[in-house]
């Protein structure tokens, strides 16, 4: 799967995909299964984070499907609105995000809500002492989502609040891999992502439980799902253009998605599939729009 740069969404056999980093995984799972069965469909993937996916390409008319980690906001809808595109919806994932440290922070296990936030938020602690006093006087070494990224929108409104902004002397990213590196680079280090690239480095770096008041709960697909691990626990999207299901290539893409999203496929790349019902309900919604745009 090549990459999109100079591929338009107009073009017939070509499947055109950005967005979240956090998604990726589970459409890049998705999309090698079905190049399997459909090979002479080219489906070009690129990470490009959530919301310069919309700006840059999808509400630019050069993609045909965003992965998203957030929902779409009210000006992005916009955008799309202005170049003739119809988003639609529909939701594949449920992720645990996860904040991680280095195996070597010994003193550390679990994290406050309040505690996360006084790490993160601007004007916050700097060192972990700050937040502890038994704990290391050192300066935190941050890893995070970079600004354009549903990651970054997530974190900040779970955790930071509307009263509070997220901190900017972070190395910011939309590379979790970078943040995995950093942190394993560092034992004063700190860094949250989704939780696919916590689950392929479990031994290399330490996931971080979250207290929200109910006492420390790990992340994990289990937590995510029966709905423990909270507020970190959230819904991933695909968005869809209505006018690219004039495409054969995306109906077909896009029935294949909605089908496999509800398999073990996507827990074997650490997330919780959706129920059967929202398959369903995702089916149903698909079929409606290409009836629209066939008839």
């Amino acid at each position: 799967m090549a990459g999109c740069a100079g591929v338009f969404a107009t073009e017939g056999n070509n499947v055109n995909i950005a967005g979240s980093s956090t998604v990726f995984p589970v459409t890049e799972a998705i999309a090698s299964s079905f190049s399997e069965r459909n090979p002479t469909v080219n489906l070009s993937l690129s990470k490009t984070g959530t919301g310069g996916g919309f700006g840059n390409f999808f509400c630019a008319g050069r993609t045909d499907i965003n992965n998203a980690s957030r929902a779409i906001a009210d000006a992005e809808i916009e955008q799309c609105g202005n170049n003739g595109i119809t988003p639609i919806e529909f939701q594949v994932a449920t992720d645990a995000l996860t904040v991680v440290a280095n195996p070597n922070a010994d003193w550390i296990d679990c994290l406050t809500v309040e505690q996360l936030r006084e790490i993160w938020r601007a004007d916050g602690a700097t060192h972990w002492s700050d937040i502890n006093g038994e704990w290391p006087d050192e300066p935190f070494e941050l890893y995070g989502a970079a600004t354009t990224s549903g990651t970054f929108d997530y974190f900040n409104e779970a955790i930071i609040g509307e009263e509070e902004n997220h901190r900017s002397d972070y190395h910011a990213t939309e590379r979790d891999r970078t943040i995995v590196q950093g942190v394993q680079g560092s034992e004063y280090a700190m860094g949250y992502f989704g939780f696919s690239y916590y689950s392929e480095n479990p031994d290399s770096i330490k996931a971080i439980s979250v207290d929200d008041g109910d006492g420390c709960v790990e992340p994990s697909i289990e937590t995510a799902m029966n709905g423990e691990y909270t507020p970190l626990s959230r819904p991933l999207f695909i968005y869809v253009a209505k006018e690219s299901l004039e495409k054969e290539a995306v109906r077909d893409f896009v029935r294949f998605y909605m089908k496999r999203a509800a398999t073990d496929l996507v827990s074997e790349v650490g997330y919780v599939p959706i129920t059967e019902e929202k398959r369903d309900e995702n089916i149903e919604k698909l079929e409606t729009a290409i009836a629209e745009v066939t008839a």
